[in-house]
This record gives C-alpha cells, structure tokens and sequence, in this order.
C-alpha cells in the first residue's frame, strides 16, 4: 500500500483523535481538556432523558415509514404493470434531491394553522379551528418529513433483490399454490431482509446527522443537544460527551450496514425475463395511488411549493443570491475534485493489492458519522496546537470536513467502475512495460471517465446540502445557500428561501437522473 495514500487517510481520521483528546484530563495544559461533570449531570437530569428518548422515537417511527415506502413501492414497481408505471418508477427517487430541511420547511408552512390546507379548510367547514388536525411542528411531522425524504435509500437497494429474485419467485410461488401475498411476506421479503436492513441503517445514520429539520420541527434529538450544550451552555466538552453518544449509535449501525451487505447475494445465472403483471380496475388504482402519492408528496409538491414562493416574491433575486451560490459552488467543487482525486487513488492501490480492501472500508465510516461530530473533532484537534482560530479565516478547514465526510461516497462509485475494466489489461499493459502509475493514467482514467462524472456530481450536491458541519467551521461572513436557507425558514421568512431552495432541488436533481438513467438501463436487462 502506498505510504502517502496511508498517510492520508490516518489524516482524515485525525477529527477522532481530536475529540479522545477531550475526555483525557491533561494537567498543566493550556488547554481545558476534560469532562464538565456539572454541565453533563445539568444535561442528564433536565434535558439528554427526553433528548434520548425523542431520538429513539424518531428512530423508531422513521424505520417504519421507510420500510412501508420503501419496500411497497420497489415491490409494486418491480412486479406490476399500471398506468402511468414508467414515469412514477423515473421519479421514485426524486426525494433525494430535496434536502429534509427543506422539505420540512415546505410542509410546516402547507399544514401549519396560516397554512393553505387549514385555511381553506376553516373556511369550508365554518368554523375557528380544526382540533383535529395535527400540529405538523411535532414528533409526527418529523417522522413524516424523514420518511418521504429517506425512503429512496430503502427503495433502491430493495429493488435491486427484487429485480434480482421476483420474476423466479412468483414463479415458484404460483407452483406452490401461493398467492401474491404470502409469495410476498413467506418468500420475497425474507430473502431481501439484508437489503432492507442495509437500506434502513443508512436512514437512520441520516436522522441522527441531521439537525435543521428537527430544530425547525421542535424536536429534541442529541444532535439539537450537541448544539445546545456547545452554543447556549458555551460548553463544548460537554457537547463532544453527546457527539460520542451519537458516535456509538453511528457505530452500531454503521457495523449493521455493512453485516447487511455482506449478505446481500446476486446470482451469476442466466436470468429469466420480467413479467410484469397487469393491474386492472380498483388494484390499478390502488398501485397508481400509492407509488403515484409518494412521488407527489416526497418530490412533486414540495417542487410545485417551491415554484409557488419564487412566484409570490415577485421573482426577486436577493442582491447576495449569487454570493450565497459563489460560494456553495466553491466549496462544493473543490470538495467534489479531492475526494475523487483521493478515490481514485484508494480505489486503484487496492486493486493492485486485492489484500487490502479493508482500508477502503474503513474509509467509508466517514459518511457515517454527523457533519457535527466531524466539526467537533477537527475544532478539538485544532485546539490542541491553538489553532482553532484558522476556522474564522479559511474555507479549507469546511473542505477538509466535508471530505472526510463524502468520501465514501466518490470510492463506491470508483469501485464500481474499476469492477468494470478486467484484470487482463493490467496484466497485458504491465507486459508492455507500462509502469502502474502509467497503466493508471493510459489504461484506467479513459476507461472510468463516467464514474468519475458521476462521483463528483454525487460529492458536488451532497456538500453543497450539508448544514450542520458548515454552520460550525464556516468563516466569518461566509454564507452558503445551505446556511441562509436555514436562516430565512428560521426567521419565519419562508416565501424568500423559494429561489436558493430551488436552486439547490435543481442541481440535486442532475445525480437522481444519472441514477434514474442506470436504474432504466438495469431494468432493460430484465425485459423479454
């Protein structure tokens, strides 16, 4: 393994180290290292309880809408043939371009009492209120946000096992005498249960990083403690205490995740075609229904709200808009370029040594851990040498959290590029003499110029949505979309944040494609 690609990566897990630093009393240090047992136990007894439990809700309630959204619509997509099916499947994934904060602005301002629905509702009804309809700023409305949000993560990797394995299983099942339903619940799901869990994981490493939507829903979480006890208590050790809380469960999960997929099988067979099966009459309707309502309500209404606020605003272009957009780029682009540098380089030293993989996976735990974590250890680290002032004047310190954190990412998609180009090629470039810096330049960069497109994009709009790490490690006076987005809903000023919110769901929308496009192009392999 090469030495610098070794050095690089105990570089990026230096934030780590930074907060193990914190919990190490170290005397006669000019630093203040150690555990704030005053804060903690103030924490412990009034707050981090329900901070604890409204987590483990949230957790709870968001599992069990992704696995009905998810699972439900690969099935139903995968197996059934109804009107209006190729255009739904296309979007199905388009909630994935909508940051949750943004959609949890959307649907406060749809359903809360000024709102549309209630309004017009009170008007048809006669009456003052409606006490029955619920508070959308609730524990509810955050498990519904993050469910139509997330549920993609479940859907796309549940589809997979079910294009995989449903056309022999219903085959199999009807041999049996089964009907679709216990072909569902007795064959199909069990089989695709390491998918699902795996899908499901990656949901709730997602919940417990966030922290915008649940800060605008009221909604406790360790992560809203994090920024509790780090900028209302001014106590930062006491926030690192709640990071690692989050890290443990960050490490469960992620540990899940992997067990998940190493589980997950594909057949090397001969694979039968798909038959999908007509829906007629009342199931037509119920399958349009279901898929066709998650497409409206995860990604058509909150872009049709959207449009709705840059038309109420007049279309008026905010005189800073393009210095929020200037610097989101900047931030994102050069974030996006390192980490497929870095990916590329990963990705290639362990296919020359097959033997050590495991660096790549243990690279990947970085998109597992919160923005915030991550912001925490790197200030912790940077303290320790007094240079924690570097985060007022230089971007390059957000950069460096969002590599770490993104990474993955780029090296999921190289290694399934390099998957791609045969061992062969190495081999006979290698006989021509070739060096293997060269057969990296001449042979595989040509070869792997769509995945590295597509990498970067991927990296590109996942930075530009990160919030909580950029809100932590900007510098002064340097505003993002991300961050003024969260300001303007903050400030109850939703009809301005239309144009950076739709800004930002317009770029998120270029990966979904990429990805709509290859998920149609595997289908296709499929058909009769």
């Amino acid at each position: 393994m090469n030495r610098i690609l070794v050095a690089i990566a105990i570089l990026l897990f230096l934030p780590l180290l930074g907060l193990i630093s914190q919990l190490i009393p170290l005397e006669g240090s000019g630093v203040i290292i150690g555990i704030s047992n005053d804060n903690f136990s103030h924490l412990w007894e009034y707050l981090l309880r329900s901070y604890i439990i409204d987590t483990f809700k949230l957790m709870v309630g968001v599992s069990l809408g992704v696995l009905m959204l998810g699972v439900g619509n690969a099935w139903v997509v995968v197996n059934y043939q109804f009107p209006g099916r190729k255009f739904i499947e296309f979007f199905l994934i388009a909630p994935l371009a909508v940051p949750s904060y943004v959609m949890a602005y959307l649907f406060v301002d749809l359903l809360q009492y000024s709102g549309p629905i209630q309004t017009n509702f009170r008007i048809f009804l006669g009456v003052d209120s409606l006490w029955f309809f619920p508070d959308p700023r609730s524990m509810m409305g955050a498990i519904w946000t993050f469910s139509f949000c997330f549920y993609p993560y479940v859907y796309l990797i549940t589809r997979s096992q079910f294009i995989e394995h449903s056309s022999r299983l219903m085959e199999v099942a009807e041999s049996l005498g089964y009907s679709q339903k216990k072909s569902f619940f007795r064959l199909a799901l069990p089989i695709a249960r390491p998918a699902i869990i795996a899908g499901m994981a990656l949901v709730l490493m997602e919940v417990l990083a966030d922290y915008g939507a649940v800060s605008y829903f009221g909604v406790h979480t360790i992560s809203t403690g994090i920024f509790k006890a780090w900028l209302s208590l001014g106590d930062r050790v006491t926030a690192i205490e709640l990071a690692f809380g989050i890290l443990l469960i960050v490490i469960v999960l992620f540990s899940i995740e992997q067990m998940s997929r190493s589980n997950i099988r594909y057949g090397t067979h001969r694979r039968s075609p798909r038959l999908l099966k007509q829906l007629d009459g009342i199931y037509a309707i119920l399958g349009v229904g279901f898929t066709g309502g998650t497409v409206l309500i995860g990604f058509v209404l909150p872009f049709v709200l959207l449009l709705q606020s840059v038309y109420e605003n007049g279309f008026q272009v905010d005189p800073n808009y393009l210095h929020w957009l200037k610097n989101s780029l900047l931030i994102s682009s050069i974030t996006a370029f390192i980490s497929v540098m870095l990916a590329v380089g990963f990705t290639y030293a362990v296919r020359a040594k097959k033997d050590q993989s495991w660096l790549n996976k243990l690279l990947g735990f970085g998109y597992a851990i919160p923005g915030t974590v991550i912001a925490l250890g790197i200030l912790s680290f940077l303290e320790l040498f007094q240079l924690a002032w570097w985060i007022s004047t230089s971007i390059w310190v957000l950069i460096y959290a969002n590599v770490i954190r993104f990474l993955a990412s780029s090296i999921n998609s190289l290694e399934a590029g390099f998957s791609r180009v045969t061992y062969a090629m190495d081999e006979t470039a290698a006989l021509l003499g070739l060096t293997k810096i060269q057969i990296l330049k001449r042979v595989h960069t040509p070869l792997l110029k769509r995945s590295i497109g597509i990498a970067f994009i991927f990296v590109f709009v996942d930075a530009m949505k990160e919030l909580p790490a950029t809100m932590l490690l900007r510098p002064f006076n340097f505003d993002t979309l991300a961050i003024k987005i969260y300001q303007l809903a903050a400030d109850e000023r939703l009809i301005e944040l239309g144009l950076p919110a739709l800004t930002m769901v317009i770029l998120g929308l270029i990966p979904v494609m990429f990805l709509s496009k290859a998920i149609d192009e595997k289908s296709q392999q499929f058909q009769a």
